[in-house]
């Protein structure tokens, strides 16, 4: 759906995109992550047309962006950063406003605006003043007017930037649901967010891919050991685990009785579940939990983005 290839571009002698080059299926939810003046805003921009690149290309939907701005952007909704409304307006007419900027017709108008609003739902601020609403409700008209012309691409630039807990939930749900008929882009800096509402995660660092795959895809590249935790119950649980092919270290929780709870350390390239699981058939062990430690995203976008 969007094919990027050596894209580049710089603002004097900053280098803000380096050379990336990344595919975007359909139907994919991609999470964009980088510290500030990573480069985020500026490929989305790229992506959608509002700047050109130094080099590289961009296909939207197979269309060349660079030379066929215009087409490509009829696949594209963009909600920027700083969302740009027009607090004089009435919700209906700015929307009005945007369906003449999106060319759209008066006879499909109404099933235009029929749609957003169903799908944002707004439709209690539809004849509202929008300096009267919420930062959460001018987020959602935001997103309504970037729907309007019903495109399968969504990209939004830190749509949840500024809201409170309640406010951020509700434009969450709001991405989870627009996903299921959309092919979704958002920047973030809230890593959870991510987590929540993406399925595949870009991190950026310095204008260049550090990272590119879900979050636990990320943790099994960054990280050298592999933490297994354990939770057997049997007779010398301890001493066979610690006697295990690739068991560098075994961190014990609590024993109790013949109850061990641990964390298992091995090399990433290891794989000791399969020989956990003979030694708990050969000795009766009851097993009560056996399960990969994650690591938390934070921790990951920490150490790529502090080495790249």
């Amino acid at each position: 759906m969007i094919e990027i290839e050596g894209l580049t571009k710089s603002f004097g002698s900053v280098k803000a995109v380096d050379n990336i080059s990344l595919t975007i299926s359909k139907g994919e939810v991609i999470g964009f992550l980088g510290p500030n003046g990573a480069g985020k805003t500026t490929t989305m921009r790229l992506i959608t047309g509002f700047l050109s690149p130094d080099a590289g290309t961009v296909k939207v939907n197979g269309i060349p962006v660079e030379t066929n701005r215009i087409e490509a952007q009829k696949y594209i909704g963009y909600l920027p950063e700083n969302n740009p409304l027009y607090k004089d307006m009435l919700v209906s007419e700015f929307l009005d406003f945007s369906a003449d900027l999106k060319d759209i017709p008066p006879s499909k108008r109404r099933s235009a605006f029929d749609f957003v609003v169903e799908a944002v739902n707004i439709g209690d601020v539809f004849y509202r003043p929008i300096s009267e609403l919420s930062k959460g409700y001018r987020q959602r008209v935001g997103i309504a007017s970037a729907l309007l012309h019903e495109p399968p691409i969504l990209i939004m630039d830190e749509p949840t930037e500024g809201l409170d807990p309640n406010q951020r939930t509700e434009i969450r749900a709001l991405i989870k649901k627009l996903a299921q008929d959309h092919t979704i882009i958002v920047s973030t800096h809230v890593m959870q967010e991510a987590q929540a509402v993406c399925n595949r995660l870009v991190i950026i660092n310095k204008g260049r891919i550090v990272a590119d795959g879900t979050s636990e895809e990320l943790s099994r590249a960054t990280q050298n050991k592999r933490t297994i935790l354990i939770d057997m119950e049997g007779r010398d649980v301890e001493p066979l685990l610690r006697n295990m092919t690739g068991v560098e270290d075994m961190i014990i929780e609590s024993i109790d009785g013949e109850r061990v709870r641990a964390k298992i350390v091995t090399d990433s390239s290891v794989e000791i579940q399969p020989e956990l699981s003979r030694l708990a058939a050969t000795h009766g062990w009851i097993i009560w939990k056996l399960a990969e430690e994650e690591h938390r995203l934070e921790e990951i976008f920490h150490r790529l983005t502090m080495e790249g």
